[in-house]
C-alpha cells in the first residue's frame, strides 16, 4: 500500500509540475494586466505541436524545442499587440472574452495545420523505466521535474533580482505609480505575454512525450493551470507553483485511491473548497477593507 501511495505521489508531482508552469503563466499575465488569459492552455498545445511539426520537418529535437518555444512566445506577443492592446481601457470581462476568442481561434488554426489526431513527441532520453523506491518512473518524468525546477528558479530570480523583473512586479503593485517613475507599462505587458507563452510552450514540450498532444490538448491543461493559480492566489507566481503541485498530487491520489473517473472532479472540488474558505487563495494577499 505504501509503495502504491509513493507511486501516486510521484505521478502527482510530475503532473503537478506541468500545472505549476501553466499556472505561473497565468500569474505573470494577471500581475501585469489584471487579466486572466484563457489562451494560456493553447500556448501549451502550440509549443508541443510546433515541436512535433519541426521535428518531422527534419530539425533535431533540441533545435525543434527551442524554435517551438520562440515561435509560441512570438504568438503570445502578437496576441498582446493585436488583441489585447486595441482593447486598452475596456473592462476586465471584455478582455477575458477576447482571450477566450483567441483560444478558440488558435485551436481552430491548429486543427487545420495538424489535423485532429494525437501526435507523439519522442522522449528526450529513452523510455526505459526507472525504479525509484517502490515507484516506477519514466525518464521523461525526470525531465519534467528538472525542467520545472529550473524554470521556476529562473523566473523567481528574474522577478526578484533583475531590474526588468522588478519593473514587472512594480506594474502589478501599482501601474500608475510605475508609469510615473518611468516604467513603460506597455512593454512590461508584452514581456509578460511573451514569458507566459514561452513557459506554456516548454510545459507542452516536456509533457508531450508522456501524454502525446493534439489541437485540443490545451483545454484541460489550461483549466488545471488556472485552478492552480486560483489555489495558490492568482497574483502570486510562487503560490501558483505550489497550487499546481498540490493539485497534481491530490488528483493522482484521488485517481489511485478512489477512482480514475473522479480525478478531475476531485481536483475541481478542491478548488471550490479553497475558494469557499480562502477566496484569495492559499497564498494570496489578504485584502482589508475599512468601513
Amino acid at each position: 500500500m505504501l509503495e502504491q501511495i509513493f507511486q501516486f505521489l510521484v505521478t502527482g508531482i510530475t503532473v503537478g509540475s506541468i500545472y505549476a508552469l501553466v499556472g505561473l503563466g497565468f500569474a505573470l499575465i494577471y500581475n501585469a494586466s489584471d487579466v486572466v488569459n484563457f489562451a494560456q492552455g493553447e500556448f501549451v498545445m502550440l509549443g508541443a505541436m510546433s515541436a512535433i511539426a519541426l521535428l518531422a520537418a527534419g530539425l533535431p529535437l533540441p533545435l525543434a524545442a527551442i524554435a517551438a518555444t520562440l515561435l509560441t512566445a512570438l504568438v503570445g506577443l502578437l496576441l498582446e499587440r493585436f488583441a489585447i492592446e486595441p482593447a486598452k481601457g475596456a473592462s476586465v470581462i471584455t478582455t477575458i472574452i477576447i482571450t477566450i476568442g483567441a483560444a478558440i481561434f488558435l485551436r481552430g488554426v491548429a486543427s487545420l495545420l495538424w489535423g485532429k489526431n494525437s501526435l507523439p513527441l519522442p522522449a528526450f532520453s529513452g523510455n526505459e523505466p526507472i525504479q525509484l523506491g517502490g515507484a516506477t518512473l519514466l525518464p521523461q518524468s525526470l525531465w519534467v521535474l528538472g525542467g520545472t525546477v529550473v524554470l521556476v528558479a529562473l523566473i523567481h530570480a528574474f522577478l526578484n533580482r533583475t531590474l526588468l523583473g522588478k519593473a514587472l512586479l512594480a506594474c502589478s503593485v501599482n501601474r500608475a505609480a510605475a508609469q510615473l517613475v518611468g516604467i513603460n507599462v506597455q512593454i512590461m505587458l508584452r514581456l509578460a505575454y511573451g514569458l507566459s507563452a514561452g513557459l506554456g510552450a516548454v510545459a507542452g514540450i516536456l509533457v508531450a512525450p508522456i501524454t502525446f498532444s493534439s489541437y485540443e490538448a490545451g483545454i484541460m491543461l489550461g483549466l488545471k493551470g488556472f485552478s492552480a493559480a486560483i489555489v495558490g492566489g492568482i497574483g502570486n507566481p510562487m503560490g501558483a507553483v505550489a497550487g499546481g503541485l498540490l493539485l497534481g498530487v491530490l488528483e493522482a491520489l484521488g485517481a489511485g485511491l478512489v477512482s480514475s473517473g473522479y480525478k478531475d472532479a476531485i481536483a475541481f472540488m478542491f478548488v471550490l473548497m479553497v475558494l469557499f474558505f480562502e477566496p484569495t487563495g492559499l497564498f494570496g494577499h489578504k485584502v482589508a477593507e475599512r468601513v
